[in-house]
């Protein structure tokens, strides 16, 4: 298995909203890693959306 292809930077905020240590995110098979960053994007447009909803 190959490392993953992201900037230093990006493992970092991934690190921090996923709450996994640097090592772990750096270790972590791709396909679990995109199925988390999904996550992450479900959750937040899931947020924005609520967001509106209280604004209207």
């Amino acid at each position: 298995m190959r490392p993953l292809q992201i900037s230093p930077e990006t493992v970092v905020k991934l690190s921090e909203k996923l709450g996994v240590p640097l090592e772990h995110l750096m270790h972590m098979p791709q396909h679990i890693l995109l199925q988390k960053i999904a996550e992450l994007g479900k959750e937040e447009t899931a947020k924005e959306q609520s967001e509106k909803k209280d604004g209207q």
